[in-house]
């Protein structure tokens, strides 16, 4: 029996952008495995990302706090959810305490927002969460995330303050169009020789977030090993279904 027309669009496109990706991995010398692709969902109803779940994806991207704590509870344990982007304080606890599964948290911008996730993750009594600093590479005053002169201080308070929070790396959103260019890749590749240097870390043990559907093989190819892909795999988005944050 056929396949609807809606699965195999999405399933055909996930498994050209992990192909892609392992390309890209090899281009850079990188091992693929050490590169993952993070299916950000938002605005898709939960039918569509089953059936990316079914042809063997497990890693999960959201936006909104809204979406995902209703998303989260209607779909598979073990998918591997991560929040992207800038979350207000005060959402902190209906973020970790709708989303048990929540496996990474990418855009810790300021010490406010790590000490409340630091304080809801230790009184739901659950794991170190883990967490990316997010760094505005790009300068636009519309962008969250921390100076690049800054990063290093705030990655410093979330590895030495924050006792339940996991830093394991940096993230950067890029241009206004989603897409970037080399600059904003290689400010975020220094920012992380900056902090490992000033952490006493490897680098491998430091990821970098960066890419998105238009430029995920470049980013990989500068080093990235998480990249952030929606559209590509589940077609334009529908932003009349935007939730807020």
């Amino acid at each position: 029996m056929a396949a609807p027309a809606v699965e195999g669009a999405a399933v055909t496109a996930l498994r050209s952008v992990l192909l892609r990706v392992r390309h890209a991995a090899e281009r850079a010398g990188t091992r693929p495995e050490r590169v993952r692709t993070v299916a950000v969902s938002k605005t898709k109803p939960d039918s569509l990302i089953r059936q990316v779940y079914d042809a063997g994806h497990r890693c999960f991207g959201e936006n909104y706090v809204q979406e995902i704590v209703q998303k989260a509870p209607q779909l598979p344990e073990d998918i591997e959810w991560h929040f992207i982007g800038h979350l207000q304080s005060n959402k902190a606890k209906t973020l970790l305490g709708g989303v048990p599964n929540l496996a990474l948290f990418e855009g810790v911008d300021n010490e406010k927002i790590a000490n409340h996730l630091d304080r809801a993750v230790s009184n739901l009594g659950r794991n170190p969460l883990k967490v990316f600093v997010q760094v505005n590479t790009s300068g636009e005053a519309s962008k969250s995330g921390i100076d690049p002169s800054g990063c290093i201080q705030l990655a410093e308070y979330v590895k030495l303050r924050c006792p339940n929070l996991d830093f394991s790396g940096l993230m950067t959103i890029g241009m206004p169009d989603y897409t970037s260019t080399p600059e904003n890749f290689r400010t975020l590749s220094n920012c992380r020789v900056e902090v490992c240097k000033a952490l006493g870390m490897a680098e491998d043990e430091c990821e970098l977030s960066m890419g998105m559907s238009g430029d995920f093989e470049q980013a990989i190819e500068m080093g990235s090993t998480n990249v952030r892909v929606g559209s590509t795999i589940f077609g334009p988005r529908d932003y009349s279904k935007k939730l807020p944050n």
